[in-house]
C-alpha cells in the first residue's frame, strides 16, 4: 500500500507511522515493538544520561532488526555526549526537539543517519529544511508534553507548502480517520504518542494508563506558558497547584522546582495526582489497551475504508 510513500522509502519502513519519542516511557520495549510492527519506533532520550541511553539502544538492537530512532531534546545537559553516542552506535534515525540540530548534521549525515526535527512553526521548518534535514515533523499543540502554539490542522499544510522535504504530521492522531486527514493535508506520515502510551508494550505505570483511558475531551490543560515552555497534561492536583502559584506571582525558579521529577513520579511511581501525566487531547477517544501490532494493523487496515467513506459521501 505504501510502496511509493516518500517516508517509507527514505527510512526503509513498511508503514508511514512514527511513535512519538516520549521521555521515560519511550523505551526499547516500545520502540522495538513499533519497528517490528512496521512503523518507526523511537527511544525518548529526554535528559537520559548517555550510559543509560546506550543500554536502551543496545536493548532495542537486540529486539529488532528493523530501523528505529532516538528522539533527542537539544536542551538536554548531555546533548553533546548523546550525539556522539548516535555516531558510535550508528543509530539509523535521529529526531530532535527544542532547538536546531544544525551543528550535528554533517557528522550524522556522514554515517547515513536520517535527521528529522520536530517543528512547531513554518519559519523553523523552512530554516531547518534549508539546513539539510531529511524531513520534518510538524507537531500541533494538540500533542501531549511540550508543545507549540499552532494547531495541527493549520500547521501541517503550511509546513507542507513551505518545504521541499517530506512532512510527518503529529498532534491528534490515533486512528485511520486521522491518517487519512493527515494525507489530505499533504503530510507523508503520522506520528502518534498518546495512542502508544496505552499499548501493552509501553512501560508506563498502570495508574498512568488508567487515567488516560478515563480522559475526556477536555481533561487536558496546558501549564508552563509563563515559563515559555508550555506542556499539555491531564488536570490534577499538580496542575491546580501550578496554576495557583502562577496566579500568585511565583518565580520561574519556584515553578520549575515544582515540576522537577514529576513526570517520572507519574510514569514509574504511579502517582497521577501529584505527578505530571503528559498526554495529548486525543486521549479523550482512547478506550482500550492493545498491542502495538494491533494498533498499527487497525490503522493501516482501516485506511481504505476511511478513504472510501470520503469518496462515497463527499466526492
Amino acid at each position: 500500500m505504501f510502496e511509493n510513500n516518500p517516508i517509507c522509502k527514505l527510512l526503509n519502513i513498511k508503514y508511514p507511522i512514527f511513535q512519538g519519542g516520549m521521555a521515560w516511557i519511550g523505551t526499547a520495549e516500545l520502540a522495538s515493538a513499533v519497528s517490528n510492527a512496521g512503523g518507526l519506533g523511537l527511544i525518548g532520550a529526554g535528559h537520559m544520561p548517555p550510559d543509560i541511553l546506550k543500554q536502551e539502544i543496545q536493548k532495542c538492537k537486540e529486539r529488532t532488526d528493523k530501523p528505529f530512532g532516538v528522539n533527542i531534546m537539544l536542551m538536554s545537559p548531555f546533548v553533546k555526549e548523546v550525539m556522539q553516542l548516535m555516531l558510535d552506535e550508528k543509530v539509523p534515525v535521529v529526531t530532535t526537539g527544542a532547538g536546531n540540530p544544525g551543528e550535528y548534521l554533517p557528522a550524522l549525515k556522514e554515517i547515513g543517519t536520517k535527521v528529522i526535527p520536530v517543528v512547531a512553526s513554518v519559519a523553523l521548518a523552512r530554516r531547518l529544511a534549508k539546513g539539510g534535514v531529511d524531513a520534518v515533523i510538524a507537531e500541533g499543540c494538540e500533542s501531549g508534553g511540550h508543545i507549540g502554539e499552532i494547531g495541527t490542522m493549520p500547521l501541517v499544510p503550511q509546513v507542507v507548502d513551505a518545504v521541499d522535504v517530506p512532512v510527518i504530521a503529529a498532534g491528534g492522531f490515533a486512528d485511520s480517520r486521522g491518517m487519512a486527514a493527515a494525507f489530505a493535508l499533504g503530510a507523508h506520515a503520522i506520528q502518534m504518542g498518546s495512542r502508544f502510551v496505552v499499548s501493552k508494550e509501553c512501560i508506563a505505570h498502570p495508574n498512568y494508563k488508567d487515567l488516560v483511558l478515563k480522559a475526556k475531551d477536555r481533561s487536558t490543560v496546558v501549564t508552563g506558558r509563563t515559563l515559555g515552555h508550555p506542556v499539555r497534561v491531564i488536570a490534577n492536583k499538580l496542575t491546580k497547584q501550578f496554576f495557583e502559584m502562577e496566579a500568585a506571582g511565583a518565580s520561574t525558579e519556584e515553578l520549575e522546582k515544582l515540576g522537577t521529577g514529576k513526570l517520572h513520579l507519574a510514569t514509574h511511581k504511579g502517582d497521577v495526582e501529584n505527578g505530571s501525566v503528559m498526554i495529548g487531547q486525543i486521549s479523550g477517544m482512547l478506550e482500550d489497551i492493545k498491542s502495538v501490532q494491533e494498533i498499527i494493523d487497525d490503522i493501516v487496515n482501516g485506511l481504505p475504508n476511511a478513504v472510501a467513506e470520503l469518496q462515497k459521501n463527499y466526492l
